[in-house]
């Protein structure tokens, strides 16, 4: 049950989509909502190439994920593109997604699980969006929004907290990784040394 938990956590954190691009079509069931935020020391284009149109390399800035990589479909981050991300070291854990859409002018784009290994998720009312603010300084703000039921739904209570933490946390990853070129992920455990070095924003 822990592993189990632990997996929901950890893939929700990356992108769960409805199959509406305005996210609404399909949430027809009661549904809990996050949302995290963090600035970077940089352009607004570089994270969102980094975010998003580096869609198959997540596992560059994730502590969560062991390896990710292209699974098929385009090389770069647009409609189509797949990728399968691994949790665990041994490959038992994994989530295989796609991106549903993009809008690359306000830098916004819908991630959508295809296929995973067990995980309570209610997949017809979960969604998740990562998106990309030019704050106008040389700065930019990254973020993940996402809403999520799970299955059964009292999960979702004993989740919540989790998911704040597992989102804030690989946009730290993000963070560091963008402004040092410096990988962060499970195998190498770079997190722990700079998981105290940033802070991010859960917005209500």
């Amino acid at each position: 049950m822990k592993n189990v938990m632990r997996t929901v956590m950890i893939v929700l954190a990356f992108g769960l989509a409805s199959h509406s691009i305005l996210g609404q079509e399909r949430m027809t069931k009661k549904f809990k909502t996050l949302n995290t935020e963090i600035v970077i020391n940089a352009s607004a284009e570089k994270v969102w190439e980094t975010m998003v149109l580096d869609y198959g390399k997540v596992g560059n800035f994730s502590p969560f994920i062991y390896s990710s990589h292209y699974e098929s479909g385009s090389l770069k981050g647009e409609v189509g593109a797949e990728r399968k991300c691994y949790f665990s070291e041994n490959k038992k854990r994994w989530a295989h997604e796609t991106i549903l859409d993009i809008d690359a002018q306000n830098m916004r784009m819908i991630n959508i699980i295809k296929d995973a290994a067990k995980f309570p998720l209610d997949k017809n009312n979960s969604q998740a969006i990562y998106y990309v603010k030019d704050n106008g300084d040389g700065t930019a703000t990254a973020g993940y929004k996402f809403q999520f039921r799970t299955k059964p739904a009292f999960m979702a209570g004993l989740a919540k907290g989790k998911f704040k933490k597992l989102l804030g946390e690989t946009l730290v990853g993000l963070k560091h990784y963008v402004e040092t070129g410096e990988v962060v992920n499970a195998s190498n455990n770079k997190f722990k040394d700079i998981k105290n070095t940033y802070n991010y924003t859960v917005l209500k």
